[in-house]
């Protein structure tokens, strides 16, 4: 019997160490599986599904503390399908009993987790859970995230050796999160590297500025996978940015969309001089402006492009998906200097455009200074010529002709001088152009409308639309935005002004109840009057999909 119980009890340890042998095995290859992944989001799935398997563990998680070191910016669960993950609802933030291992980085082994005094309960359609094993993952100094796991399959509780094993693991997955960060950040130092010399490269191929702030925006979006990029510029005498160019969600809103200074990401970033953070865009009580029109997106950053007497010369703004991790230091550092870059080149840019600006006025100068003191002093002398020989000429009808062609020269004379006059003042009006104005009067509708107007500018307002149309432009705008704001009741109100070849066009759109058939058109009629009195049209629109389209139209002078 004694002898039985001897064989009975050296089976149970050899049964042990086969189960150790088989366990740290299983460490092993866990931590080989782990080490090898150099992508950072497959790094972290291979955490926490091989801390579940180690463990034999029915649910697990990793949870990513944020840069605020008291919640969670991702959460990564095993053992959830889809549909209860849906059902379930928002991910934890990192309150309750998550929070505990947050707040006491050490592990954290129940037989009970609703018996903790820290414990909330669980979401409505969350599963059951009742042992739990909680362990800090550090990278370095830093705590870089947590793992979670509960329910031990068989009824059982963790143990002692469950917390040994994990608590490895986690050391192991340090070394490896550290290794892919350091691999992923050199990734995106290069990429950024690559695209500031295609921006650079660009513009000094004469790329136009509109192509330039485009590859500026998508390579933006392209490095930090942002779900929307967009660039907004100030404009002299408007108080608010005007978004040039836009990609990827609601772009085609974004596009030509007035931001105000006050409660916005932009605004604030072109204010300070400094990048701008949101953890959660959509719904951040700091910027409540930015609420209204960036439904849908989680954390966005805003960085000024440069800067000049404390403001900055535009603003890129980026914004990812609801439930994607925030932009962290790591990578604001190197947007910071992609967007300086940047700006250097688009300054870079406008001198050389400034230069050879300054180059065509030498030039009309030099014409203007060469016909003067060529052309014009020696038809004068060819005149003073002909009206001494015309004295001399004593056939009536020959005589006649030779002060013809003197008059001819005097309003040739009178031409030329009308030219050189024109050549000298050419692009030296001031004041504030049209798109300046158009950019301010629809700024300034946001207050009576309830919501920005979204403004769209294309041509050469301010060098081919003359002062006399630019004015009666201003006057119709103004008329048209201010109907919107007392009959139309819309939410979206959109402008284009476009300067095309030999005629300027102004349309303004809504999506409010329309304009009834039978009411008050002294307004609508006096606009119709205006166009018409230019030679142009103004044409009322009912759109398939509600509110209204109106469109005024008036011919550009030819250039002569």
């Amino acid at each position: 019997m004694r002898l039985d119980e001897l064989l009975d009890e050296l089976q149970v340890r050899i049964d042990a160490v086969r189960g150790t042998r088989d366990r740290v095995h299983s460490l092993l290859e866990a931590v080989v599986s782990v080490g090898r992944e150099l992508d950072l989001a497959q790094v972290l799935r291979r955490i926490v599904e091989a801390a579940a398997l180690l463990v034999d563990a029915e649910y697990g998680a990793l949870g990513v503390i944020g840069p605020d070191g008291c919640t969670l910016s991702q959460f990564l669960t095993v053992g959830l399908t889809d549909k209860e993950i849906a059902a379930i609802g928002p991910l934890p933030a990192g309150h309750g009993l998550l929070g505990e291992v947050i707040h006491h980085p050490e592990p954290l082994r129940l037989t009970d987790l609703g018996a903790h005094s820290s414990s909330y309960g669980f979401p409505a359609h969350h599963p059951p859970m009742r042992t739990f094993l909680g362990v800090p993952i550090r990278v370095r100094d830093e705590v870089f995230g947590n793992l979670y796991l509960t329910d031990k399959r068989g009824g059982i509780d963790f143990d002692t050796e469950d917390e040994t094993v994990i608590s490895t693991l986690s050391v192991a997955a340090g070394v490896a999160i550290d290794n892919a960060r350091l691999y992923e950040s050199s990734q995106r130092q290069q990429r950024w590297l690559r695209a500031n010399a295609e921006i650079t490269e660009s513009l000094l191929s004469g790329s136009s500025r509109p192509a330039v702030l485009e590859l500026i925006a998508r390579r933006a979006q392209e490095i930090t996978a942002a779900r929307l990029a967009d660039i907004a510029m100030p404009v002299a005498g408007a108080e608010g940015l005007v978004v040039e160019f836009a990609v990827g969600a609601d772009s085609e809103a974004r596009q030509g969309l007035v931001v105000p200074f006050a409660g916005t990401l932009s605004g604030a970033a072109h204010r300070t001089g400094r990048s701008v953070a949101s953890p959660h865009a959509s719904d951040d009580d700091r910027y409540p402006a930015d609420v209204q029109v960036q439904d849908g997106l989680g954390p966005a950053v805003a960085v000024p492009l440069g800067t000049a007497a404390g403001e900055s010369r535009g603003v890129l703004l980026l914004a990812r998906p609801v439930g994607e991790p925030a932009f962290g230091e790591g990578e604001l550092e190197p947007l910071v200097a992609f967007a300086g870059q940047a700006a250097l080149a688009l300054e870079l840019g406008e001198r050389r455009r400034d230069a050879e600006q300054i180059a065509l006025l030498e030039e009309r100068d030099r014409i203007a200074r060469d016909l003067h003191d060529l052309a014009i002093q020696r038809l004068f002398a060819t005149g003073m010529t002909l009206q001494s020989a015309a004295r001399l000429v004593e056939h009536e009808g020959a005589a006649e002709r030779v002060g013809r062609a003197v008059e001819d020269l005097d309003e040739t004379i009178k031409i030329i001088r009308s030219t050189i006059f024109g050549l000298r003042t050419k692009d030296r009006e001031s004041g504030p152009g049209l798109r300046a104005r158009a950019a301010r009067a629809v700024g300034d509708a946001a207050s009576a409308l309830g919501h920005p107007p979204r403004l769209s500018m294309e041509g050469l307002l301010d060098t081919d639309v003359p002062p006399q149309i630019a004015d009666h432009v201003m006057a119709v705008l103004g008329e048209l935005l201010s109907n919107a704001a007392r009959h139309a009741q819309s939410t979206r109100v959109g402008v284009i002004l476009k300067a095309g070849p030999g005629e300027i066009t102004l349309t303004v759109s809504d999506n409010g109840r329309g304009i009834p058939a039978q009411g008050r058109r002294s307004g609508l009629r006096n606009l119709a009057e205006r166009a018409e009195g230019l030679g142009g049209t103004f044409t009322v629109d009912a759109p398939d999909e509600g509110g209204s389209r109106l469109v005024w139209r008036a011919p550009l002078p030819t250039a002569s």
